[in-house]
């Protein structure tokens, strides 16, 4: 490998990148091994045998913000442009189990997405969406069984049948606890409600997706994709034995689990990370768990762009930004993607904004040849060496978490959270310094004053958003039947405090008109909040 000098190139993780790679970085090599078939163990090349031959990657965009009704309409919008997915955003309030009446809500109120407090604010989200029709990602993650019981609500209100219904809820809290801080309950009982979805889920909504195990986020705080990898398969496996520690056989859940990772605009290391990431998995499926059921195996994923790397100078050339990092995504073999908006980093995205983004994903699919070939970097000698240096390098950080307890043994320890502060420190020191360019921020900038575009006008969430959702909230505490939700919410404690599986009792309480955040609140009684591990 080279040395360290002035002229040598690294990877985000850290590897040094040769000048050229010949057949010497893959003497000895196992293509066999290493590889596979298409659609086989250890599926370094993918997932399905024809990958996106036979279909395009579900083209997802991320949406929600202020009323239910606005992020309607833009959900609408985006379907009659082509969207094939719809990902949902919450607002702050609503991911951390609050209404938007509580005092902690004041100012929140639906402006990292969308506000829902209620059965009510969810009807208005899908009102004229057949939900057996489309396929609908939530990013929602310590209420998350609340989110998707609403959904199953409006779906059966639609007059659907909740076993055709397909999607994704997040739900991964232990991600929350190292990354983004949007916990509710300690670790265990959030663990054991993660548990509890994928029971109900078997039962009752078959063709969900039950977790998004997500590196995403890891990635956003400041996480190199060795970190990235590891740290979430790590939370995929505490997941998988959480489940089978709840009397689950593994080949009974394994096949729903689905990850979330970023796409960053270093794409050849991108692409190595994804390829590594499916062998791991598949391997620690195999051999720790042993699945037998294919499917098990597979890791499959959706990718969104890199919000991080967006930069509110020179907006437009975030365009360039998210093709790049679209590419990485589609060439590592994703099976979804959202773009984002090159006007991210200003304000939320704009419609037109939005629809850049959307076009973006069809041009790859249409007018480039990436959808030609399953895996067309496989044999690439550059790629087959990152790939075994990423896999190589997350496998033994994997084992550093094993020593602590595996994730939440680690997370208790502060050890995820201080290993990726570090990493973002070292990358906000080489921007800084202009060891790293960022082109239009430390290189190649045309002046502060820099207008966003003629035409620009940047998304804004009308403040009146809080106040309108509080009389909602009013209205609707006086037309409900009060006693019906009391006496629902308490047989949701009792619940909670023994073994029995919450989300029954959660459902009728939800059916009841219970808020988001009553329903929440009863659990806090049971379960108590997380105190977070202070690091340095």
């Amino acid at each position: 490998m080279a040395s360290r000098s002035e002229n040598t190139r690294f990877t985000e993780s850290g590897f040094p990148v040769e000048t050229v790679y010949g057949p010497e970085a893959l003497r000895g090599w196992d293509a066999g091994g290493k590889l596979g078939e298409p659609g086989a163990y250890p599926f370094t090349r993918g997932v399905h045998p024809s990958m996106y031959r036979g279909r395009p990657w579900t083209v997802r965009q991320y949406a929600g913000f202020g009323t239910a009704s606005e992020s309607n309409a833009r959900y609408r919008e985006l379907i009659r442009h082509g969207t094939t997915g719809l990902s949902v955003a919450f607002d702050l309030p609503t991911q951390m189990g609050h209404d938007s009446d509580a005092p902690l809500a004041h100012g929140e109120v639906g402006k990292a997405g969308v506000a829902v407090d209620s059965l009510d604010d969810m009807r208005v989200l899908f009102d004229g969406i057949p939900l057996q029709e489309v396929s609908t990602s939530m990013t929602i993650n310590a209420p998350a069984a609340l989110l998707l019981l609403l959904y199953q609500l409006v779906a059966e209100e639609q007059g659907g049948d909740a076993a055709r219904l397909t999607g994704t809820v997040q739900n991964d809290v232990l991600k929350e606890y190292i990354a983004r801080s949007t916990y509710i309950f300690p670790p265990k009982p959030s663990l054991r409600l993660t548990a509890d979805i994928f029971r109900y889920c078997r039962a009752e909504l078959p063709g969900w997706n039950t977790i998004s195990i997500s590196g995403y986020h890891m990635a956003e705080a400041g996480a190199t994709p060795v970190q990235e990898v590891a740290f979430t398969l790590a939370d995929g496996i505490e997941y998988v034995r959480t489940a089978r520690a709840a009397g689950m056989d593994v080949d009974e859940f394994a096949p729903r689990l689905s990850f979330f990772f970023v796409a960053r605009t270093t794409l050849l290391e991108e692409v190595a990370k994804f390829r590594a990431a499916r062998r791991i998995w598949a391997r620690v499926m195999r051999e720790e768990f042993g699945a037998r059921n294919p499917r098990s195996l597979m890791l499959r994923f959706h990718a969104q762009t890199a919000g991080v790397q967006l930069t509110a100078q020179q907006p437009e050339m975030n365009l360039a930004r998210v093709t790049v990092q679209a590419l990485g995504a589609v060439l590592g073999g994703t099976q979804s993607l959202h773009t984002n908006s090159y006007d991210e980093a200003i304000a939320l995205p704009s419609a037109h904004a939005a629809r850049l983004a959307l076009r973006t994903q069809q041009i790859l699919v249409h007018e480039s040849d990436v959808t030609a070939t399953v895996d067309p970097f496989a044999g690439s000698y550059a790629v087959e060496s990152l790939t075994d240096e990423v896999e190589a390098a997350a496998v033994a950080l994997m084992e550093r978490v094993e020593e602590r307890g595996g994730a939440v043994g680690a997370i208790e320890q502060g050890f995820q959270k201080s290993e990726i502060e570090r990493s973002a420190y070292a990358v906000a020191r080489e921007t800084e310094s202009g060891d790293r360019v960022v082109v239009g921020v430390n290189r190649y900038r045309t002046g502060e004053d820099e207008p966003h575009g003629e035409h620009y006008e940047p998304l804004r969430v009308d403040p009146a958003v809080e106040q309108q959702q509080r009389e909602r909230l009013a209205r609707l505490r006086d037309e409900r039947d009060r006693r019906a939700v009391e006496g629902a919410l308490g047989r949701l404690r009792k619940a909670a405090e023994g073994t029995d599986n919450v989300l029954p009792p959660m459902k009728e309480a939800l059916r009841a008109r219970a808020t988001v955040g009553e329903v929440c609140g009863a659990l806090r009684e049971i379960w108590g909040a997380y105190e977070p591990v202070e690091t340095l």
